[in-house]
């Protein structure tokens, strides 16, 4: 009786395992779900940015965001001061182009 015991509690706690383990798969997936939904908001939110830049500044946040415990709240904020951060170098440089040279100007 004993040992059908032990059996029936190793049962137990294999599929208590595996319930676990299929609930954290879960929920990862949805995670990676909405990260990835994000990911297409900012896209196209910037999209007349270029946009080999924009994608290089969420492959930055997304790589720090899974970083932390929560990147799933951490990423839309990342990502969207990593893109506004590159707009404004992005302006910075153009108009030192233009203040370099009236013929640098016209060029970008």
């Amino acid at each position: 009786m004993n040992t059908t015991e032990s059996n029936n509690k190793n049962v137990s706690n294999v599929s208590n395992s595996q319930a676990f383990k299929a609930a954290c798969i879960g929920a990862c997936e949805n995670i990676v779900a909405q990260i990835g939904q994000v990911r297409d908001n900012i896209v196209a939110e910037f999209k007349g940015v270029q946009q080999s830049l924009v994608q290089r500044a969420i492959v930055e946040a997304d790589a720090l965001a899974w970083q932390t415990e929560y990147p799933h709240l951490i990423f839309p904020l990342l990502a969207t001061e990593k893109v506004q951060t590159i707009l404004q170098w992005q302006s910075r440089q153009q108009l030192f182009l233009r203040r370099l040279s009236p013929a640098y100007a016209l060029a970008a």
